[in-house]
């Protein structure tokens, strides 16, 4: 028996060390995964916010103040009524905290979009509802009172009354490819990162929302064929097609207008939104207190942005505030813009920097709320009642960020104290917030603090994750290069941990270059699997790997982020070309043995700069890239490069460039941008390698498929430097 407890032992011991090894079937196990704080609500008493409990079977209270659990708002286990539930995706809260709205069996549609089963849970007598019988529901919202609750199924939108138990049916003319209400279409979901366009008004007597007609938008087909993890049976025969509408690059976008239906006489009215006949409509939402919605369009240049104040009974709209850029408008600009009664925040980089405005509800400026020489970065509150503002801001270094206050008469406080990335979830009456501390070198520290920024307790640390990680990952720096053009760039790069500056070692350089980004910040998420995991993997199969951020790329000001405008790829692929030839000036890299890659904007830039016409780089990767503006969606492309028709900037891209190519590429993306940029390397002579994945999407996961694309990227590499 001895001798079997110790072989036991032994082999468990053998076990966990082996899931401790840098891997990348281990990174991509999520073995050196963070924790996190999940499903964080904070509660209107100011003191408390509710929590989604880890095995995802309990909604909790939590004390601000000292992160202790004071009650369970809901327990899977503890329902009355003839429904139980295993678990629970998610949850909303009533306005009143009296009802929760509890999500089940989630089906994941596009980036933000999904439908799931919702249950309503009455806090008080523990009954468990169903929310409709009638099928999934998308996007539920409950309206201000607490009354209602309304949601999408399938293009139409309902409204359920919780005190009768009864559901109303507020249109019927949803159709899949044709007309959707209340929830964006592919293309206005996936740029305008939202995931419906509806709402109550504040008097909850109005359900206001936008209807998409996308009859005219060109349909995009994708193969697919029966596959594996998940296997589809239906197309174990013959294949079949996904068939959705994907406007391209001066293409017929959905037609938007607004709509609103009087819940008391159920009278449904078309608002008269003064609109360009291609515009779009951005966010639609209630006008602080007031009876009213505002409206927020958007030309399609994206360069001029204006919000409407609408009364839904009587149709009429009254411009409140026109915001214009000569080249685009960021998307904070809407998607930060929040209501407080009769005053409004506005996010804009109208200075050369992003910064807040306070305005009154008919659109005159009371003040700025921030200013200086940075961009803010996050908006989290105003406070009426104070003055005060609450927001994220890389006020120090673009490298960081930190966690402020703005007072009323200007002063500004810092409420972050670590040097690295901050974030924060404040109480809705400000006095208390969870601040989220990472670095490079740290992974995630979440503590609880008041209002001066004083840490009260520390909810948790990854301690065991940052001693492991430590033991494990290369040596990670951070340094400013300044090219040939007197632009100075900055980056990080992660070396070998026995490295010998007297060796010459082949660099890899991960990028994504893409507008507004930022892949070189003192955070965790540093890297391409976070940590610099991936990177630390390659470092100890001696290489080293870098990543620069060039022009074009976000937190250093409005002229550096827009000076890439209507011509995508050249001053990026420029700019991380001229970054090779800086590095490959360090003693310790060798200049000959230089490979790039990148996914998405990464990939598309890893083909422009392997085609910039120097011969700098050896290898590239490039993952799910486009390969020809032209062939990428209108809302997108066009707020960068405006149309085709108008922009011969799109001729220059990576098709375009393939006989100027040095070296291979591996690109996967819409099979269409896939089959071009390979016929034209194929007909310029140019030698590659390449690998579809069926019936993945952008982000190629799903059973072993990210396991072997790594293997593939790091393989490539191995062989060719």
């Amino acid at each position: 028996m001895k001798k079997i407890f110790i072989f036991i032992l032994l082999f468990f011991s053998l076990s966990w060390l082996m899931a401790q090894e840098l891997t990348l079937e281990n990174i991509n196990a999520g073995r050196f995964s963070p924790a996190r704080i999940y499903g964080v609500n904070p509660l209107a008493d100011g003191e408390s916010y509710s929590q989604l409990s880890s095995d995802l079977k309990k909604v909790v209270r939590r004390s601000f103040k000292t992160g202790e659990q004071t009650a369970v708002l809901f327990d899977v286990n503890e329902t009355t009524g003839d429904i139980k539930l295993d678990r629970i995706d998610g949850y909303i809260m009533s306005p009143d905290e009296q009802t929760i709205l509890v999500q089940t069996n989630t089906n994941i549609i596009y980036r933000h979009s999904f439908t799931a089963e919702y249950y309503i849970y009455n806090v008080s007598s523990r009954q468990l509802k169903k929310l409709s019988q009638g099928g999934a529901q998308q996007a539920p919202q409950f309206s201000p009172n607490g009354e209602m609750i309304a949601f999408a199924r399938q293009g139409d939108l309902y409204v359920a009354r919780l005190s009768s138990e009864t559901e109303t049916r507020i249109t019927y003319d949803g159709e899949r490819n044709k007309i959707i209400n209340g929830i964006p279409d592919w293309v206005n979901e996936e740029e305008f990162s939202t995931d419906h366009s509806f709402c109550f008004t504040a008097d909850s007597k109005t359900l206001c929302w936008v209807r998409y007609d996308e009859s005219q938008v060109p349909v995009y087909s994708i193969p697919m064929y029966k596959g594996q993890r998940p296997e589809i049976k239906a197309y174990d025969e013959y294949p079949g097609t996904y068939d959705y509408k994907y406007p391209v690059a001066g293409a017929d976008n959905a037609k938007v207008t607004v709509h609103s239906f009087d819940i008391s006489t159920s009278t449904t009215r078309q608002i008269i939104v003064p609109l360009d006949a291609d515009g779009y409509i951005p966010r639609i939402m209630p006008a602080g207190q007031t009876d009213a919605i505002v409206i927020a369009t958007l030309n399609r240049h994206q360069d001029r942005m204006e919000l409407y104040k609408a009364d839904p009974r009587t149709a009429a709209c009254t411009l409140i505030l026109r915001e214009t850029d000569d080249k685009y408008l960021r998307e904070s600009a809407y998607s930060s813009l929040t209501f407080y009664g009769d005053e409004f925040v506005l996010t804009s980089g109208r200075t050369g920097f992003e910064h807040l405005y306070l305005y009154s509800i008919d659109g005159t400026l009371k003040r700025a709320l921030t200013q200086g020489t940075y961009d803010v970065t996050n908006f989290y509150g105003y406070q009426p009642s104070t003055g005060k503002v609450f927001y994220q801001a890389a006020d120090e270094s673009p490298l960081r960020r930190n966690v402020l206050v703005g007072e009323k008469n200007g002063k500004v406080r810092k409420l972050s104290t670590e040097t690295g990335t901050n974030d924060a979830i404040f109480s809705s009456n400000f006095k208390y917030h969870l601040n989220v501390f990472s670095s490079a070198e740290q992974p995630y520290v979440t503590t609880l603090r008041d209002a001066k920024g004083k840490t009260l307790t520390t909810l948790l640390d990854n301690a065991e994750l940052r001693q492991l990680t430590d033991s494990l990952c290369g040596k990670k720096e951070f340094f400013t290069i300044t090219t040939a053009d007197g632009i100075a760039l900055n980056g990080w790069m992660v070396k070998p941990r026995n490295f010998d500056p007297t060796k010459q070692y082949p660099l890899v350089m991960f990028q994504y270059s893409g507008p507004g980004s930022q892949e070189v910040l003192d955070s965790w998420r540093m890297g391409q699997a976070g940590g610099g995991l991936f990177e630390s993997y390659m470092a100890a199969r001696g290489y080293i790997v870098a990543c620069v951020d060039g022009r074009g790329t976000g937190a250093r000001g409005v002229e550096f982020e827009k000076c890439t405008y209507l011509h995508l790829g050249q001053l990026e692929s420029h700019d991380q070309a001229e970054a090779a030839i800086c590095l490959g000036k360090f003693p310790y890299i060798d200049a000959e043995r230089i490979g790039i890659w990148g996914w998405s904007f990464g990939g598309f830039n890893t083909l422009m700069s392997m085609s910039e016409g120097r011969n700098l780089f050896k290898a590239g990767v490039a993952v799910a890239a486009p390969t020809n503006w032209k062939y990428y969606d209108t809302v997108y492309t066009e707020r960068f490069m405006r149309t085709p028709a108008e922009n011969p900037g799109y001729d220059d891209n990576p098709i375009s460039r393939a006989p100027k190519l040095h070296g291979s590429a591996d690109d996967n993306v819409h099979y269409r941008n896939f089959a071009e940029y390979t016929e034209a390397l194929v007909q310029n002579g140019k030698q590659f390698d390449m690998h579809v994945y069926t019936n993945r999407n952008h982000f190629i996961y799903g059973g072993q498929t990210r396991n072997h694309l790594y293997h593939r990227i790091t393989d490539f590499f191995f062989k060719n430097l």
